[in-house]
């Protein structure tokens, strides 16, 4: 997620920015779903697992916000 988010930071453009802003959330969902794998799996137990998803659920906040802070045109829908 992070890493995206530098990634669209470096770019030249506004639309660029906002196109590695929708990327960050994605990965977001992607690491829901391996959170997800992991507890099914018995990797991580419901308490570790709970844990790490209220921590995901703060960082997915932040690229959700930052979008809604760029302008409506940087963003592809």
């Amino acid at each position: 997620i992070g890493a995206n988010l530098a990634e669209g930071c470096g770019r030249r453009s506004d639309a660029e920015f906002g196109r590695f802003l929708l990327i960050a959330m994605g990965s977001a969902s992607e690491l829901t779903y391996h959170l997800l794998l992991a507890r099914d799996l018995n990797y991580l137990n419901e308490a570790d697992f709970g844990r790490l998803d209220d921590r995901l659920e703060e960082v997915r906040k932040m690229p959700t916000s930052l979008k809604m802070k760029v302008k409506p045109a940087a963003i592809a829908s």
